[in-house]
């Protein structure tokens, strides 16, 4: 989980970006994550336009995904469902 974008070199290739919301700066990191997560946004937001430009899946608008999944929590995210799913 990442709650500022002065954090994103801490993210590794393959995993899943959970944060507040993304904006332009958070791009370089688009390119590394498996899957996006954010508490808040929608159809347009930054978050949803670029995993659909990198053809991931993102669930947006949550409102708790932060406050819900830590950091090393496995989860399945579909993004068609709009579901995450903390796993372990």
């Amino acid at each position: 989980m990442l709650l500022n974008v002065n954090d994103i070199g801490q993210i590794r290739e393959g995993e899943v970006l959970v944060c507040p919301v993304t904006a332009p700066s958070w791009g370089p990191v688009f390119g590394k994550i498996a899957a996006a997560v954010s508490d808040i946004g929608g159809t347009m937001s930054h978050a949803a336009i670029v995993a659909r430009e990198y053809g991931m899946p993102a669930v947006v608008g949550t409102g708790l995904a932060t406050t819900r999944i830590r950091t090393g929590d496995r989860v399945r995210v579909d993004g068609d469902r709009g579901v995450v799913t903390v796993l372990s």
